[in-house]
């Protein structure tokens, strides 16, 4: 069987670009994890429409979280997963059980399987894998640098007592 590839960087930003909804499934209300970092951006630096999915958490960042991806109030264009590889299979039959309206299954860092990403691509989906979304979005929006966001202040230099 041929190996699977992520679409091109323009192909992504085309992506990013034409997406007006999100659901960050494993989202964390712990500001420590991934996930909670990628919705913090998401919400601050994109318009987005963000939701949240856990079956654990009541609420992240001050909005409501939703158990399950059919609980939430419209059909997301691009669904960001930030689970174990195990569930990644259960993820996706969530996605294709909405039907039509996502266009996106977007595999967070540290996660592949050209498998799944087949069986997703068959279902009408386009994927990608093992990039993360902040990352990607800022990427293509001119908010990331060398430290990987945007601090206004890069500096090598030691400051100089005076």
């Amino acid at each position: 069987m041929s190996t699977w590839e992520n679409p091109t960087a323009s192909r992504r930003q085309q992506i990013l670009r034409a997406t007006r909804s999100v659901a960050v499934v494993g989202a964390s209300p712990n500001p420590s994890r991934a996930s909670n970092f990628v919705a913090t951006y998401l919400l601050a630096s994109t318009d987005y429409d963000v939701y949240f999915v856990n079956p654990h958490a009541p609420e992240i960042l001050g909005r409501p979280v939703y158990k399950t991806l059919a609980d939430l109030p419209e059909v997301p264009d691009l669904v960001d997963v930030f689970r174990r590889p195990a569930d990644l299979p259960g993820v996706l039959d969530e996605v294709l059980a909405l039907g039509e309206g996502v266009r996106t299954f977007w595999l967070q860092f540290g996660l592949f399987d050209a498998d799944l990403a087949r069986r997703a691509e068959a279902g009408g989906l386009e994927v990608v894998m093992d990039r993360c979304l902040k990352v990607e979005h800022a990427r293509f929006h001119g908010g990331l640098h060398i430290a990987g966001f945007d601090t206004g202040v890069i500096s090598s230099q030691r400051r100089r007592s005076r």
